[in-house]
């Protein structure tokens, strides 16, 4: 690059890298850091006492602990079952693929409350399990209760995530071209020494962007240990929670969040140390790369990989249906009809067609706000001006270890007077939203713009093209495909957010976690019932909406 084209590279950077510097500003540094100076300097004067109680307080440090090994071994559990299943989704071909491929990704978007009964009765003693050993072994068998457990803990904590590993890895192993793993058979390696030394080296930005999304999303766990973990577990997330709404001591919640956010930042630090730079790569389009499974190994593979989701993921799935259709004196439709009813009196206060429109309306807002601001970041995160766009790069992600309770908060007390004066507007909840969609738009499109040959781009400047026609010519076309599975993605986590979407959420505008929420805390059969059916409703709108996407195409957005 010429020394006269090297300032104008910097400025036009910086230009990209203005929206998201200006979003992450205001709507995450400001509000958390409101929050958090209210909580230690309630008189404007910091005081530090609470600092020092938590990092003194042995039953803190204990919860530190707990935090950090859980989401650990979860995260390292998530991507043992998760990368043979992203290899088996993108590179083999099979009846229901797509619509399966859509289907990993309904459990990420789940309120965990929801899921959280649905494995108390997957793993409690009236289990489909210990039902079938009891008709095997009869009165001898062994009743296993995984209630209150880590184990139970680390098995929500795959089915969840489970779902970003498959579509971040399987997104970039679908565009490299099987050549090139299948020259290293022909030169002699075995299956798992070409995936070691070829294909694992190509990958390693997807795996390192995928784990610290896992990690991040269990560091922050909140609703399965609660649930799943009893009162004798708690993450730093719960810790937080209970001081902010039971005990009602803002400076120790202060504290707590000032603790998770050191957290967050060292594993992001360390993240991007292992980040590396893509080897140059031969990228193809997605369809040249399937094929059908070849041999016995690959079909037995294949259908390992079938059972995986069948078990971990649809049982718990298919017992939210069973529950809408339970009216306690049998089966049957009577939950979704009073769902579906249209009387405003309900404890919902709209009815449930409008929680799903508020829904998909906050849920496309919110896709668009995470795509142009993502979209941005990763493009300038891809320039040789590299040290603010890295740090921007970075900061994306910290609000997905950040608290919900402290966002929520930090939204109500912050964004409440001129200039940004927002705290009636429905637009907190698409922003909220987006705040959290934005880090997965990131690291799913960053991979595959590291990857594409920067020859490409310096030809087409060559021949005249400006900076916007070479990303219009040369970076859309193959990054299309990548934008369309982060826009999925997106709209699903949109759709699905709940920790910070019920503080800033309107009574009269409720979306379908919200309704859920509301419905689970009324007592009554009716009540849960209809909890169930809305879960199973955000179910189908969810499959169906990313199953829309993942056929969509835009012209030749998507195509090379």
């Amino acid at each position: 690059m010429t020394s006269a084209a090297r300032p104008r590279r910097r400025g036009t950077t910086l230009a990209l890298l203005a929206v998201p510097l200006a979003f992450l500003a205001v709507f995450f540094v400001w509000p958390v850091a409101t929050i958090v100076g209210t909580g230690l300097a309630p008189e404007g004067d910091l005081e530090l006492g609470a600092i020092g109680r938590v990092l003194t307080d042995p039953s803190v440090r204990s919860v530190a602990w707990f935090t950090l090994w859980q989401a650990t071994a979860s995260t390292v559990l998530t991507l043992l079952i998760g990368i043979p299943g992203a290899y088996a989704l993108s590179r083999l071909e099979f009846r229901g693929r797509a619509l399966l491929q859509a289907g990993v990704t309904v459990p990420f978007v789940l309120p965990t409350v929801v899921v959280g009964s649905a494995f108390l009765a997957l793993l409690g003693p009236r289990s489909p399990v210990n039902t079938a050993l009891t008709v095997l072994l009869g009165d001898a068998a062994p009743t296993l209760d995984l209630r209150r457990t880590v184990t139970a803990i680390l098995i929500a904590h795959v089915f969840f995530n489970y779902a970003v590993v498959v579509r971040t890895v399987g997104g970039l192993w679908s565009l490299i071209d099987p050549r090139v793993e299948e020259a290293a058979r022909v030169l002699g390696a075995s299956r798992w020494q070409a995936f070691r030394e070829v294909s694992l080296p190509l990958l390693a930005p997807a795996i390192a962007s995928s784990a610290a999304i896992v990690f991040l999303f269990t560091f922050t766990s909140f609703g399965v240990v609660l649930i799943l973990g009893g009162p004798g577990r708690a993450t730093l997330e719960v810790e937080i929670h209970r001081a902010t709404t039971q005990l009602l001591d803002l400076p120790l919640a202060s504290a707590l969040a000032v603790l998770q956010l050191i957290a967050v930042v060292a594993a992001l630090l360390v993240y991007g140390r292992l980040q590396r730079r893509a080897p140059t790569q031969s990228l193809v389009g997605s369809a040249a790369t399937r094929r059908p499974p070849r041999g016995r190994g690959e079909r037995l593979f294949l259908r390992g990989n079938l059972a995986v989701v069948a078990i971990l993921l649809a049982s718990p799935l298919l017992v939210l249906i069973e529950r809408s259709l339970d009216t306690g004196d049998g089966y049957g439709l009577a939950n979704w009809r009073a769902l579906l009813t249209d009387e405003r009196a309900t404890i919902l206060a709209v009815p449930a067609g409008e929680a799903v429109r508020n829904s998909l309306l906050f849920g496309a807002s919110a896709t668009l706000i995470a795509l142009v601001v993502g979209g941005l970041a990763a493009t300038a995160a891809t320039s040789e001006a590299g040290r603010l766009a890295r740090v921007v790069d970075r900061g994306l992600m910290v609000p997905l270890g950040t608290s919900a309770v402290t966002i929520g908060f930090g939204f109500l007390i912050a964004l409440n007077r001129p200039p940004v004066d927002l705290r009636g507007s429905p637009l907190l909840v698409p922003i909220a939203q987006a705040l959290i969609a934005t880090p997965f738009v990131v690291r799913t499109l960053l991979p595959v713009l590291r990857s594409i040959d920067h020859r490409l781009r310096e030809a087409a400047a060559v021949l005249g093209a400006t900076p916007r026609r070479v990303w219009r010519e040369v970076d859309l076309p193959i990054v299309g495909r990548a934008a369309l599975v982060a826009a999925g993605f997106s709209f699903a986590i949109a759709v699905g957010e709940f920790g910070a979407t019920v503080f800033v959420a309107r009574a009269n505008l409720p979306t379908m976690p919200v309704a859920i929420f509301r419905l689970l805390g009324r007592p009554g059969v009716a009540n849960f019932g209809q909890a169930m059916a809305m879960s199973t409703l955000l179910m189908a709108v969810t499959a169906t909406a990313i199953l829309a996407i993942d056929r969509l195409r835009i012209g030749q957005v998507g195509r090379f």
